[in-house]
């Protein structure tokens, strides 16, 4: 079960760290945002080390659909009412600086960059299509309604951004792999404040990027409680249709649409992790009903961290961590926010100014319906008596027939059938082989 960027792309061998090192800057997570921070940090001067537990973007970045863009879902009317226009329009801001930025170094790179132009769609509420639209004007964005879709079943429309983007995430991957010093294999398990201790070795850094999905120090900054974890699924389908754009629904669970290389990517099935879902169901029916005569080339599955309020956490890791950053809770929208954390945490650690940073502040408020909710999850997680148990704060995990693992409901960390680390923010291993 590997993507489509897996299968035609591979990124260069790092080595294991062995023994001790001193470096100014550690970056923990070999993603797409992990090693863009570690590129422009070393771009920047700074010496700079990345250390990955496995292989680079072997996880989410490897399990993308390659989409950048400013458009995330129904976003700007929610932004304008809970932030006000100022936040909405810097949060716009920073996401078409960071197009702009992929459009400036594709340029001469060989990684299927494409200009397309983005939708959200509803099937049946151009209400909240207008809501969109109208804060879209109030902010300044470059949006307009687009009536007709190339979709295979009826819609009430669309909100079009243009001019946005799709590449190959894993070939733009190989060029930023150039700069930066990179250890694989090389899991970061701890840290005492100064030093992190790995397996074979311990880092010691001035200051440290925390860039691994779902960060995984829980004595600092509640992430436990501030982000949830979703799956989401994807086919590849051969003589499908060429949709001529990007897709998404104002659903949650709603399909999703773009095309690559005379392939139609179709997405679905959303749940949140650990929570009863269907897999590939769903996808594999609409491509039933819609294009029948299409042959699937490929699936896959990815997870998505998401916030309280749908913006990402990227800044100091919390208020007692000067030396300590993060980047995390893209939603599904890795890409674009990956570049954004590149731009922002540069700034932050080289001690400048960034017009963005308060948007992005991991330490913005947290009352927010979500907050309960991932709270009650948890609660009843660790009170519910059955076993395996999760390593991470020893919630209850639940067996996905579809993809076969031992999914957290909790916190969204993932084990194989045999107990082996799937998914963070759980360190390592189950100490003993589950039964199911």
């Amino acid at each position: 079960m590997e993507s489509i960027w897996k299968k035609d792309a591979s990124l260069p061998e790092f080595p294991r760290l062995e023994g001790d090192l001193e470096t100014d800057v550690l970056v923990i997570g070999g993603g797409l945002a992990g090693l863009l921070c570690a590129w422009e940090l070393s771009r920047a001067g700074v010496r700079c080390v990345l250390a990955e537990a496995d292989r680079l973007c072997r996880g989410v970045t490897g399990n993308t659909t390659a989409k950048i863009t400013s458009q995330h879902g129904l976003i700007y009317h929610k932004l304008l009412q809970t932030f006000g226009a100022e936040k909405a329009a810097l949060y716009y801001q920073a996401n078409q600086a960071a197009l702009e930025r992929y459009r400036t170094l594709c340029r001469e790179l060989d990684c299927e960059f494409e200009e397309k132009d983005a939708f959200v769609y509803d099937t049946d509420n151009p209400k909240r299509l207008e809501k969109e639209l109208s804060a879209l004007e109030r902010i300044g964005a470059e949006a307009d309604f687009a009536e007709k879709l190339p979709l295979p079943f009826p819609t009430a429309g669309a909100v079009r951004f243009p001019r946005q983007a799709q590449f190959h995430p894993l070939k733009f991957a190989a060029f930023l792999c150039r700069e930066p010093e990179i250890y694989e294999h090389t899991p970061v398990l701890e840290w005492d404040g100064r030093t992190w201790r790995t397996p074979h070795g311990r880092i010691r850094a001035r200051k440290t990027i925390v860039a691994t999905h779902f960060p995984f120090l829980n004595r600092h900054g509640a992430f436990f409680l501030k982000l949830s974890q979703h799956r989401s699924y994807v086919l590849a389908l051969e003589n499908a249709a060429d949709v001529a754009g990007m897709y998404v629904s104002t659903r949650q669970n709603g399909l999703s649409f773009r095309n690559r290389q005379g392939l139609l990517l179709l997405g679905g099935g959303g749940h949140r992790t650990g929570k009863k879902g269907s897999g590939w169901t769903e996808p594999e029916a609409a491509a039933r009903e819609f294009y029948p005569n299409a042959r699937i080339r490929g699936r896959w599955a990815t997870q998505d961290c998401m916030t309280l309020d749908g913006i990402p956490y990227i800044g100091q890791y919390s208020a007692g961590t000067p030396e300590l950053f993060v980047a995390t809770g893209f939603g599904k929208w890795g890409m674009t926010s990956s570049m954004v954390a590149s731009e922002l945490l540069r700034d932050l650690v080289l001690e400048r100014e960034n017009r963005f940073a308060p948007v992005f502040s991991p330490s913005r408020g947290i009352l927010h319906p979500k907050l309960a909710v991932n709270a009650a999850e948890a609660v009843w997680n660790l009170l519910t008596p059955t076993r395996p148990r999760c390593p991470h704060l020893g919630c209850a995990l639940k067996w996905n027939p579809w993809e076969h693992s031992w999914d957290c409901l909790c916190h969204g960390s993932r084990f194989d059938a045999d107990g082996h680390l799937l998914d963070n923010p759980a360190t390592g291993d189950l100490k003993r082989k589950p039964g199911y």
